[in-house]
């Protein structure tokens, strides 16, 4: 089988500040957007980020109506060049509707230097600079 995930989709309580986020945020635009119902991001080749409104996803699911929460235990990461990266994008995720829950700062491991911010809907985002880590033009992720 091969090595491979081609979508994240997270339930979202509000579907029009997760759209409004990610374009100002992040400026991205979104792939296929069904109004009321989901939105998909391209963020890499072959990968699709979806916030599908909560009501929708327990429909998809097929459990009652409330049941899905949001996510937990989980964050999604934006690896930036350099630490001046860290500091502009976590200050466009606040101005955009995020809350920075770590300011910029060093971490505790591995040499990274991060963010932590929440989007409107609870989705935890780290974003980080780690001068040993580098992401190939093809994608790959090395980690030194």
């Amino acid at each position: 089988m091969d090595h491979r995930l081609s979508f994240v989709t997270v339930a979202t309580r509000d579907l029009d500040a997760a759209r409004t986020f990610y374009r100002d945020a992040f400026g991205w635009s979104p792939h296929l957007d069904v109004p009321g119902e989901i939105v998909f991001y391209q963020v890499a080749p072959g990968l699709l980020l979806g916030f599908f409104d909560t009501a929708s996803f327990d429909r998809d699911l097929g459990v009652p109506p409330g049941t899905t929460t949001g996510p937990a235990g989980m964050t999604l990461a934006h690896n930036v060049g350099d630490r001046d990266e860290v500091h502009a994008l976590a200050t466009a995720m606040a101005a955009a509707g995020g809350t920075v829950l770590k300011p910029p700062q060093e971490g505790e491991f591995g040499g990274v230097f991060h963010a932590l911010v929440r989007d409107p809907n609870g989705v935890l985002w780290e974003v980080a600079h780690n001068p040993s880590w580098r992401i190939t033009d093809d994608g790959t992720v090395e980690l030194g």
